[in-house]
């Protein structure tokens, strides 16, 4: 069916309208405050493939459109009006699910008989059972400790909801109150979408509506090829790191080549680092998964915010992702902290992009996204509370002509903050501080944005705090053309006091009565040189507690004293300078430059070669005593640089090759 351009835009209005009403009634019905206030949740249609084509415009978690629902659907055929289907199983979904805190309901609409179209609604829920409270923990390894599993299946049968599922669920997790509830806002979503679904189908006829589905993703399509184009043809390699995997200290790699022709991308992941015996795992079944498209999301809407929001915008976008690496988990590997990988491959997309096109895209944002957990005890004393105390953010990258954004990083999603006063009503705790971070963001001609600082003062003894998403401890997120690296995460335990104790990667940390906890958020990379930024701009950064005088001084050349700007004095500082650097040169800070020292693309594409060729089971261990031979002192993140045990590159590279020539078996492995 042939669309007159003028009914396919009142279509796309009327469906991304029903969505957004489904959007409006989940959150305002929810218990949890993850999603009243952070708004961690999503909903969408789909169409009976399971490819999303209606999806709210005002949502802030907008990389959901290119969910795939085809296996869940698949595994749940007989279907009637009034059912319901539920899944939080990362496995047998193929990816549509990545943790278990997770659940996705989805709700056939029918029409006289005929399904229409399914809506659907995903919320994260604060803890669905498993070894630790919130379920989520970096030292789990397999996903059996992350919580109750539940594979695709009816909850509810023609409107009646399973007491069964109720029970099961209820006594299998920390939050069954608040989690029941949270169940009841996404029925109640689910059966507004279908209310706004057959008031469309009424007015337009069930014909039009199913073959509007099609003309809209193929309108994204053609639209998405289009920007796409902006990207000169031709090859791009990238990789970037997270620190560790919590259990070793040997950082973990992320390697893209994008291959751009014709407004087609290709991302091959070839040479990523294989599934670690942690929780920083991705279940994407070797698919296009929605957390490996995420950044192309951004580029996208941010040259074209007139794209109509459902899946058709990835068709023109394909992946090689090979199995039994960091991006493509394998049952039973653990996946809880999926979304610190998640946040590391997509800046490695984000620098093959700019690459290809330096001016199209921001540098990488902080790189981290800490959402802090505190688990308390009642003051009984009987029972305990999990409570997700805040998601605490650091700053947007900088581009060519913009500064980034201070204290917020929607280039993943743009979750909100809790309140404090909510906080401190719901919670044993005091926010002492809450602020942005000096001197955090990449100095450059456009300034990288700035990480939050929080502070939390624990009022009742025998509490835990879990905290995932604590990275870039040890890789800063980097500038570009000349712009620097943002300061790198850190964490304090009784900041300012005698006891005061800087923090590496916390699992679970022990606190009570009077301490506190401080998070600093890591900043983001500067663009441009320096010492070419507007001294004004330096000066109003430095007057609104950015930036310090000793970093005017030191990053920008700037002088600013007691009356203001002292021009003739910036003009010495800055006069004779070489320039920092131009075009796409990447500044990824002392501690990678001396890791690729030895560590070269070359070297590590060798290592994970020859360790994906070994059974599953042999990899990790294989992986350590490689690194850990060569390398038998590897700081922990946050704990000392890498440069401090890396004088003797010569030596390293000996005791690396030795290692690899017994762990092969090949005598004859290169030198390297």
């Amino acid at each position: 069916m042939k669309f007159d351009p003028v009914l396919l835009e009142i279509l796309n209005n009327k469906i991304a309208a029903a969505a957004d009403e489904m959007c409006a009634t989940l959150q305002r019905a929810s218990r949890s405050n993850f999603v009243k206030e952070a708004a961690d949740f999503g909903v969408g249609i789909v169409d009976v493939q399971g490819r999303c084509f209606g999806y709210p415009p005002s949502h802030s978690i907008q990389f959901l459109m290119a969910s795939d629902w085809a296996a869940t659907l698949r595994q749940v055929p007989d279907v009637e009006p009034g059912d319901v289907i539920l899944t939080n199983d990362p496995y047998r979904s193929e990816g549509l699910v990545t943790h278990l805190p997770d659940l996705y309901m989805a709700r056939p609409y029918f029409w006289n008989g005929r399904i229409a179209c399914f809506g659907w609604a995903i919320i994260h829920f604060t803890d669905v059972g498993g070894r630790v409270p919130s379920s989520i923990s970096p030292s789990n390894h397999e996903i059996f400790q992350e919580g109750i599993i539940f594979p695709p299946m009816k909850i509810v049968r023609r409107g009646v909801l399973s007491q069964e599922f109720v029970e099961v669920f209820t006594t299998n997790c920390r939050s069954p109150d608040v989690n029941m509830g949270d169940i009841k806002a996404m029925l109640g979503s689910l059966d507004i979408g279908r209310q706004r679904v057959e008031a469309i189908i009424e007015r337009h006829g069930f014909d039009t509506f199913i073959a509007v589905q099609e003309a809209l993703s193929a309108y994204s399509a053609d639209k998405a090829r289009q920007v796409f184009r902006l990207l000169p043809d031709g090859d791009y390699d990238f990789w970037d790191y997270m620190d560790d995997d919590l259990i070793t200290a040997i950082p973990i790699r992320f390697r893209v080549r994008m291959t751009v022709k014709d407004g087609r991308v290709h991302m091959d992941f070839t040479g990523t680092d294989p599934a670690v015996a942690a929780a920083y795992n991705i279940p994407t079944a070797g698919q296009r998964n929605w957390w490996l498209t995420m950044r192309l999301t951004s580029f996208l809407l941010s040259h074209d915010p007139s794209l109509a929001l459902n899946s058709g915008m990835y068709r023109s976008v394909s992946v090689t992702n090979p199995p039994g690496t960091v991006l493509h988990a394998e049952f039973p590997d653990a996946v809880g902290i999926r979304s610190a990988p998640g946040r590391r491959v997509n800046d490695a997309i984000t620098g093959a992009i700019l690459k290809a096109a330096p001016d199209k895209l921001s540098v990488p944002s902080c790189g981290a996204g800490a959402t802090v957990v505190l688990v308390e005890n009642s003051e009984t004393g009987n029972d305990r509370q999990v409570l997700v105390v805040e998601p605490v953010r650091g700053g947007m990258g900088a581009s060519e002509g913009q500064d980034g954004v201070d204290g917020r990083d929607s280039t993943m999603s743009n979750m909100q903050n809790h309140p404090v006063e909510i906080i401190e009503a719901d919670a044993a705790l005091i926010i002492q501080e809450y602020d942005l971070r000096l001197d955090s963001g990449g100095p450059g001609r456009w300034r990288g944005g700035l990480g939050q600082l929080i502070t939390i003062k624990i009022l009742r003894d025998g509490g835990i705090i879990m905290i995932r998403g604590m990275e870039r401890l040890r890789f800063p997120a980097w500038g570009i053309a000349g712009g620097r690296p943002g300061v790198p995460f850190a964490a304090v335990l009784n900041r300012g006091r005698a006891d005061e104790r800087y923090l590496t990667k916390i699992d679970q940390l022990h606190v009570d009565a009077g301490d506190t906890v401080t998070f600093l958020m890591p900043g983001a990379g500067g663009y441009g040189d320096p010492f070419e930024r507007d001294p004004e701009a330096v000066l109003h950064d430095v007057e609104q507690g950015f930036v310090s005088r000793r970093a005017a001084r030191s990053d920008y050349g700037v002088m600013i004293t007691d009356t203001g700007l002292d021009g003739a004095a910036t003009r010495r500082l800055r006069g004779g300078r070489r320039r920092a650097g131009n075009g796409v040169d990447f500044d990824f800070g002392p501690e990678r430059q001396a890791w690729e020292a030895i560590f070269d693309d070359a070297t590590l594409c060798t290592i994970n070669r020859r360790l994906m060729a070994l059974p599953k089971a042999a990899r990790q261990e294989t992986r350590r005593r490689l690194f850990n031979h060569a390398l038998p002192h590897i700081p922990v993140a946050g704990e000392a640089t890498v440069a401090s045990v890396l004088k003797d590159p010569k030596a390293v590279r000996r005791r690396l090759s030795e290692a690899m020539a017994r762990a092969f078996g090949d005598g004859n492995q290169r030198r390297v």
